[in-house]
């Protein structure tokens, strides 16, 4: 007997087809079949394509933000909040639906919402900032320098095939990349 399908099956698989193909790629179709099931199934969880959409950037979210300000809360010190946030998200092995939502930014549906994750990852990184004591500015720059740091290092590394920084030089420049930051 087949398993029922939830809302999370069907946006983790729009998810995945993001990741290898971009928003055209979340299609009803070709995604049921990957999954075993009908159309039907993705119409009792979904009112249209854009709710599937909407339902895969917020489980991104969840997953990836929610999930690891959740985790890291949980360290006490910002210092070592902070060291851990560096290893995690510069250490990711799978940037993939960072880049696909990134280069969809300017879709109607995924846009506000990447929006909102990215106001959240810098606010929780100046909140370990201020935690350190570092007056708001100084903080909101720090953030923001290392946020745009992740950002423009994944594209970088895309753009590069992968030849800008290899997986033997990461920990160093990941180690220089925090100590600027931290500093």
């Amino acid at each position: 007997m087949k398993r029922k399908l939830a809302r999370e099956d069907w946006a983790d698989a729009a998810l995945e087809a993001l990741c290898e193909g971009g928003v055209a790629a979340i299609a009803v179709e070709p995604i049921a079949a990957k999954l075993g099931t009908t159309k039907g199934s993705f119409y009792w969880h979904f009112a249209n394509r854009d709710a599937l959409v909407e339902a895969a950037v917020r489980r991104w979210a969840e997953q990836h933000t929610e999930a690891l300000i959740t985790l890291l809360d949980g360290i006490s010190d910002p210092v070592r909040r902070l060291r851990e946030l560096f290893e995690l998200v510069f250490g990711a092995k799978d940037e993939r639906a960072e880049l696909a939502l990134l280069a969809h930014a300017g879709d109607p549906v995924i846009g506000p919402l990447l929006a909102d994750v990215t106001a959240r990852r810098v606010e929780f990184i100046v909140r370990c900032f201020r935690e350190m004591d570092c007056p708001e500015t100084e903080a909101r720059h720090r953030a923001l320098l290392a946020y745009t740091a992740f950002v423009g290092l994944i594209q970088a590394q895309r753009a590069s095939g992968g030849a800008l920084l290899s997986a033997t030089e990461r920990p160093a420049y990941l180690e220089f990349l925090r100590g600027i930051i931290t500093r």
